[in-house]
């Protein structure tokens, strides 16, 4: 219990120090790639060919070294096809110098202090009466419910994303796969 305790704290943005990551018995394939419990989020997302997409939206908001920090940090990682459910030229609008603040406002929508598996986020959301709202690293707060052992993730704008890869471990926090992009 006083594990949930912190990382609900972490996830609400109290600012406690630091909190365990969850050991990992074997590193999933995402996007082609074995995501490696001993690397970095950078370090595995790069691998992986369903998030390019992300990868080169890091690299332009200037994110590659905070989410390469030691967190830890739980990461809500939409797929390229996720990106792709976009209007025509919004990747491409985002990344252009001039919307880096707009890019990183969204990017670190994605990201939530501490490491919270998806049986933690059951547990936020059963002790919140089926929903937890958790504080993302920009400020804004957003939504997670369960059914059974899926994982939904709602945003500011009542938009929802589904957990399709849960508990990617990393030395730094967790990844959790989405289907969906996030917005504040």
């Amino acid at each position: 219990m006083s594990t949930i305790l912190v990382r609900l704290a972490l996830a609400l943005g109290l600012g406690l120090a630091t909190a365990a990551v969850p050991a990992l018995a074997k590193n999933p394939m995402v996007g082609g790639a074995p995501m490696l419990a001993s690397k970095t989020i950078v370090e595995n997302a790069v691998n992986s060919k369903d998030h390019t997409t992300l990868v080169a939206a890091v690299k332009a908001a200037g994110l590659v070294e905070t989410l390469s920090g030691p967190g830890p940090f739980t990461v809500f990682a939409p797929t390229n096809a996720a990106f792709a459910k976009l209007p025509p030229g919004t990747v491409e609008t985002l990344v252009q110098p001039q919307n880096k603040a707009q890019l990183t406002g969204i990017l670190t929508y994605h990201v939530v202090p501490g490491a919270l598996t998806a049986k933690d986020l059951a547990t936020l959301a059963k002790e919140g009466g089926g929903r937890a709202v958790l504080k993302t690293v920009n400020g804004a707060a957003l939504s997670v419910e369960t059914q059974g052992k899926k994982v939904f993730v709602t945003d500011a704008k009542g938009n929802t994303a589904t957990v399709t890869v849960p508990n990617v471990m990393q030395s730094n926090g967790v990844i959790h796969v989405v289907n969906g992009v996030l917005m504040p």
